[in-house]
């Protein structure tokens, strides 16, 4: 072989690889794309999401549930990550529903405690977590759509710890497509941070009420602190109801 048919011959070797990765830095690219637009449908990125069969809650508005006019209000204030605050949720809150709230008894209101639980894993381990208000600002932005307690169980449904992501920007908006909610809606009232407002007054008359446990509740005037039992509550508001 001569030497002129030898650099030819180095010249379309180098051509065929250079084809070859050419065609691989495609094929990679397609990969890629694919991945970003399937998986996250398939749950990978964001986790599996736990489902839960919402408890009917009566005259449901936002985050109130009952007759505005009832003779006793329960304030309670709460925080997504708290566990006891899930526990409460799934033991207690279902008996007030049913034996108060649709008998027209009670007026019940949830409220955020703003970023408390955050704030206290950011003190302990210097990081920047958000995930209380993050939460509560999603559940108001359910709220728009009369969906807050619907989105209230999903979250509890999915809490697995505090400061565990549970309840990053991805999930949440993972939790409102769960529920079918509008999600253009959905995602432009929690990406404009339109309730953040609202959950940091909810911190200040939190602490303005004497709230320091999550959760804490406030029975017509009256503050009971912890996931106290339902028969604590049944005292409490056959108390009130008595005094009228």
């Amino acid at each position: 072989m001569s030497k002129r048919q030898k650099m030819r011959e180095k010249r379309r070797r180098q051509q065929r690889i250079q084809r070859m990765v050419a065609i691989g830095i495609i094929v990679l690219g397609a990969l890629l794309v694919t991945l970003v637009l399937i998986l996250p449908n398939l749950g990978i990125f964001t986790g599996a999401i736990a489902t839960v069969e919402s408890n009917p809650r009566p005259m449901a508005l936002e985050n109130a549930m009952g007759d505005p006019n009832a003779p006793v209000k329960i304030y309670e204030y709460s925080d997504f990550q708290c566990p006891a605050c899930a526990r409460f949720w799934i033991e207690t809150e279902p008996k007030i529903v049913e034996n108060y709230v649709k008998t027209g008894k009670v007026y019940f209101v949830n409220r955020s405690m703003g970023n408390m639980i955050s704030d206290l894993i950011n003190q302990q381990l210097g990081t920047d977590n958000t995930e209380s208000q993050d939460a509560a600002a999603a559940g108001y932005c359910a709220g728009d759509q009369n969906k807050y307690w619907e989105y209230r169980d999903i979250l509890f449904a999915n809490q697995t710890g505090e400061g565990v992501g549970d309840f990053s920007g991805e999930r949440l908006i993972a939790y409102a497509k769960k529920l079918g909610l509008n999600m253009s809606d959905f995602e432009s009232c929690f990406n404009s941070g339109k309730y953040y407002s609202r959950v940091a007054q909810d911190a200040v008359d939190s602490e303005a009420a004497g709230v320091r446990a999550s959760p804490s509740f406030i029975i017509n005037g009256q503050l009971f602190k912890g996931a106290i039992p339902f028969e604590v509550f049944q005292q409490a508001i056959e108390a009130a109801l008595a005094g009228q």
